[in-house]
């Protein structure tokens, strides 16, 4: 069975969330539930629409205000969608490890710019060596004792 299937006239969405049939029709004008619309104009919900009834009504039984569950239900559509969004670049990261075998994917050069190296090889950094005294600066005797 489909979640967004929509199967439930408002009076049964209505009893399965424990809400009163005005409520949704509130809820929808609000556009906080979106219930798909039949050729006679009349709602249908789905399970998914009645969770989120549920929700709502948790929501508000907590003290919050309609629009306050607006900004939460968007926020959580949202994390939704970047979830998705990681998903996607979390299985594109996996084929490109699948078709470099022995090759890092991410590596930093030393002006910072990312490079690919094969495994076992690193980033040639510079072994320069600052030498810092306290107190004011004294230039260092050239080499040789002059």
């Amino acid at each position: 069975m489909d979640a967004s299937e929509p199967l439930f006239a408002i009076q049964q969405a209505a009893d399965l969330a424990g809400l009163h049939p005005q409520t949704l029709r509130q809820y929808d004008r609000l556009g906080l539930v979106s219930p798909t619309r039949t050729a006679g104009h009349s709602r249908r919900y789905s399970l998914r629409d009645v969770a989120q009834l549920q929700e709502i009504g948790r929501l508000t039984a907590e003290g919050l205000n309609l629009t306050g569950i607006r900004r939460i239900l968007e926020l959580e559509r949202q994390v939704g969608e970047l979830a998705g969004r990681v998903r996607e670049l979390e299985g594109a990261l996996a084929d490109e490890l699948l078709n470099r075998p022995g090759r890092r994917v991410f590596a930093a050069d030393v002006e910072g710019e990312v490079v690919s190296l094969r495994g076992g090889t690193r980033i040639k950094r510079s072994n320069a060596v600052a030498l810092w005294r306290p107190g004011p600066f004294r230039p260092l005797p050239p080499a040789g004792g002059e």
